[in-house]
């Protein structure tokens, strides 16, 4: 927007509707609207029968072709066999291709003029009122909100078309008491139009709600033009949303531009099968680790969850739930960061990993995403190593007629458009020629909700094999379960008109299985691919592939566009009850650019083709793979399925699996029911730069038990567990958990890997206390949020040590070790003693002792190394 700004209180226009707002509609419930300033004249969305100049849209079959892309701009629009959806969708295609052919922003205003909507709510001319103080980009963007058939969104009542209150007068003739104040307000702001400076504000004035909410809207309609220029902006925005609407409808399919299509299992590395060339793909993960970047799409709304802050009531998004003592957006940094401790052991380097984050404005999500890394000083990394950018909203149509949702006058529901505009958004901010410049090949790309996606080998496993054989995209695959409401990769082979077979592993998303008869899976001989395999949004990119797709001016750079119907959408309403509707908004999916990596031959393949194509697929076990916390478990639920609770679980039985490896006996984790029933086993949280790999990790733990009840908590990577016998809590924490943190040029704290960490040996040490207060109201366990009774707690500041050997440690205690001491526990008779003793200046940095990392085959070796 240039200098011009909106008109103060007494000149907005009111955006309101004639009617009284209506009483709270049984389907709502009031909640507290955050970030508006309410009008007092605002109004409720219209029905699509109320407004004079709402033209009702019925709906008609239309077909997407496999690869899921919209229709471009020389696909002929399809309304079915509605006549009139097919005479819109015409209209609006004819509209759009004479934008697109117009030179100047002057020629698309004057396309806009000739259509018939345009002029019928603004007027002939359309140079006055409301629109004669507006930029000329602004009035194109209002304008092609009415041509696109949503004039509800900016209020019938305003003063448009500059005939101001005599329209007014005329419009309200007749009407009620409460009608007659209203028409006196609207006439003295619209005879104040004519003293709006060219400001934009009268001297002594302010802006006020309805200013705000028409900027608010401006900017909503010029980020929705801007990012859907592909398929022709606002415009395009609808058409899009017309044609799917339709084929959600009427289930029907376009004409194939395939002779065949098939959809095969399919095939690739069972990392739990081929464990030693499984090893040696995540060496070639971990060695590549300066070629590679981490995309984080965190922009969701989490509505699901239900999170809100406790001291304002204000509704977070899903990167800020409190997980295992930390934010979401906090356990993802974790585990990059136990990678790159991992590569500066084994390399000597230090590497400090290119994160590119997609943000949206749904919840200031944003705003919290920012405020987050500032306050964790950019977790150590660096300003300059993050870039953040915020995806935009788009609005929610209702299932009905196409009609854009509101929550009043100019106050459009939006929600954010699906993680798959990150290709495209990450061209237009320049993430891609950020990532280059920062030595970036590929990436990989991992989901803020699933909290179990970098457990032991999958994920550098993953990028290994992509960056060694020059892959252009990889998916992380498990067994998909029953009922989950989560898409299947697939191989699927295409025969195209001209004889050429086309091969690739892509996904199908949950909402086009019935379109495609992807079927439910059945029980197996325990085969990881004996059905489709669920697609977990676990990826592995090759960025200039990438690039090359997003950077497309068609509708190729939103991959597997859909309109999910098959959720209500909940929005709050002009008085700010939370109401739902059947509705949906357009949503395209990241893992979908796969559609665009197809290996063409000319003839058809056989099996095992897929180790020959641009597109890969590893396999590992569930709940190594996909575990995610999406949605708050309430009392009714009999599934742990996508709740915190039932992710956790998942990482207890994992903590299992790798201590019962250790020759650690650990109780076992019975199914979801008996946690509802009592909860968890037990609790053990151990720090990813324990391996993060488990082959390291079984080195550094070995023998002894964790009792039923106890409690594990490991906060630091120079560790030693051998024989020890746990009744009860223990909890060990170190402020230099992988290395310590320096001053740069600029003044930020950078992490410095291996430098002057907290160490902790324990050797044959019992302990006993009465750990966690199992029947303790309070406990959260998910959020690590517990009542103890007793526990054992051990505190490493700085380059602090800790050393515990042939000892019985009873009761409660507390052994906190300055920065530059060593405190070593032995026995003493019935008791112990505590021995305090400084480190030496030559072994400030290095310690007293330190695991040497060596490459062995496809494997690393361990060696304690004591100075």
């Amino acid at each position: 927007m240039a200098s011009r700004t909106l008109p103060p209180p007494h000149l907005r226009l009111d955006l309101c509707s004639p009617r009284l707002p209506p009483l709270r509609s049984p389907g709502c419930r009031r909640r507290r609207r955050r970030g508006r300033v309410p009008s007092a004249l605002s109004s409720p969305s219209p029905s699509p029968s109320s407004a004079s100049r709402s033209q009702s849209v019925s709906t008609a079959p239309l077909e997407r072709g496999v690869g899921r892309g919209p229709a471009t701009s020389r696909e002929q629009p399809r309304g079915g066999g509605d006549p009139a959806l097919a005479a819109e969708l015409a209209r609006l295609s004819a509209l759009r291709a004479r934008l697109r052919g117009a030179r100047s922003l002057a020629d698309k205003l004057r396309a806009l003029d000739a259509e018939t909507r345009v002029v019928e709510f603004f007027g002939e001319g359309s140079n006055g009122g409301v629109l004669g103080a507006l930029e000329p980009r602004e009035v194109f963007l209002l304008k092609c909100l009415v041509a696109a058939g949503q004039e509800h969104v900016l209020g019938a009542e305003l003063d448009w078309d500059g005939r101001g209150h005599e329209h007014l007068h005329h419009h309200y003739n007749g009407g009620s008491d409460g009608r007659s104040a209203l028409r006196q307000a609207l006439s003295s702001l619209a005879g104040l139009v004519s003293k709006w400076s060219s400001e934009g504000v009268v001297e002594g004035e302010a802006e006020s709600g309805e200013s705000e909410l028409l900027r608010r809207l401006l900017k909503f309609l010029g980020d929705i033009d801007v990012f859907y220029d592909c398929i022709g902006g606002i415009i395009g925005y609808q058409i899009m949303a017309l044609e799917l609407l339709s084929a959600s409808k009427d289930h029907k399919h376009r004409p194939s531009k395939h002779k065949s299509i098939d959809f095969h299992v399919p095939s690739g590395l069972n990392l739990l099968e081929d464990t030693e060339y499984a090893s040696q793909a995540a060496l070639w993960g971990i060695e590549g680790l300066p070629e590679l970047g981490e995309i984080y799409p965190i922009g969701g709304a989490g509505d699901r969850l239900g999170l809100v802050d406790s001291d304002t009531g204000e509704s977070l998004p899903a990167a800020l739930l409190p997980y295992c003592g930390r934010s979401l957006l906090e356990g993802l940094i974790r585990d990059l960061q136990a990678r790159e401790f991992l590569h500066f052991k084994i390399f000597g380097k230090q590497c400090i990993t290119a994160v590119a984050i997609m943000t949206s404005s749904v919840k200031d999500n944003h705003e919290h995403i920012t405020a987050i890394c500032e306050r964790l000083e950019w977790f150590g990394r660096g300003r300059e190593n993050f870039r953040l950018f915020e995806q935009p909203l788009v609005p929610v149509v209702n299932a009905k007629d196409g009609k854009w949702l509101t929550s009043g006058a100019l106050f459009p529901v939006g929600k954010p458009g699906g993680h798959g505009a990150i290709w495209k958004l990450a061209c237009d901010r320049g993430i891609f020629q950020w990532l280059y410049q920062n030595g970036r090949k590929g990436a990989t790309v991992r989901q803020v909700s699933n909290v179990v996606a970098a457990t032991d080998l999958t994920l550098m496993a993953l990028a290994g094999i992509g960056l060694r054989h020059d892959k252009k995209l990889g998916f992380a695959s498990c067994e998909r379960r029953p009922g989950a409401t989560e898409g299947v990769n697939v191989l699927i082979e295409k025969e195209n008109q001209d004889g050429q077979w086309a091969y690739g592993i892509t996904c199908i998303e949950y909402t086009e299985f019935e379109k495609y008869g992807i079927p439910e899976p059945t029980v197996t001989n325990g085969s990881l691919q004996a059905n489709y395999p669920a697609n977990t949004n676990i990826l592995y990119v090759d960025l200039q592939a990438a690039e090359e797709v997003g950077s497309r001016k068609n509708a190729s750079c939103l991959p597997g566009m859909v309109l999910n119907l098959k959720k209500a959408v909940s929005y709050l309403d002009h008085l700010g009850f939370e109401c739902s509707a059947a509705g949906g908004r357009l949503e395209c999916t990241m893992q979908n650019i796969a559609d665009n990596f197809m290996n063409t031959y000319n003839y058809r393949c056989s099996k095992g083709i897929e180790s020959e194509l641009d597109t890969f697929i590893v396999y590992n076990e569930r709940k190594k793979v996909t575990s995610s916390a999406k949605r708050k478990l309430k009392s009714e639920d009999k599934s742990l399925h996508q709740t915190p609770e039932g992710s956790l679980l998942d990482i207890m039985r994992n903590a299992y699996d790798l201590l019962s490896s250790c020759n650690v006996k650990v109780p076992k984790v019975k199914d979801n029911c008996e946690y509802l029933r009592s909860g968890p086993p037990f609790l053990i949280f151990l720090h990813p730069a324990l391996g993060p790999f488990w082959d390291i990790t079984r080195q550094k733990f070995v023998g002894g038990s964790v009792s039923q009840g106890s409690e594990l908590q490991i906060e630091v990577a120079e560790f030693l567990w051998q024989d020890v016998e746990l009744d009860g809590s223990l909890i060990v924490l170190a402020d230099n958990i992988m290395g310590s943190t320096n001053k740069n040029n600029t003044g930020e704290q950078i992490m410095h890997y291996g430098a002057r960490c907290g160490r902790c040996k324990l050797q044959s040490v019992k302990i006993v206390n009465k750990g966690i207060n199992w029947s303790s109201a309070n406990n959260v366990y998910w959020k690590h949020d517990v009542e103890r009774s007793e526990s054992v707690k051990i505190i490493l500041h700085g380059n602090a040590e800790f050393e515990a050997k042939d000892v019985v440690l009873k009761g409660n205690h507390i052994f906190e070790v300055p920065s530059g001491h060593r405190m070593r526990i032995v026995q003493d008779g019935p008791e112990f003693v505590a021995k305090l003793d400084p480190i030496s200046k030559e072994m400030m940095d290095s310690g007293t002792w330190y695991w040497k990392y060596a490459v062995d085959g496809a494997h690393v070796k361990l060696e304690m190394v004591e100075l």
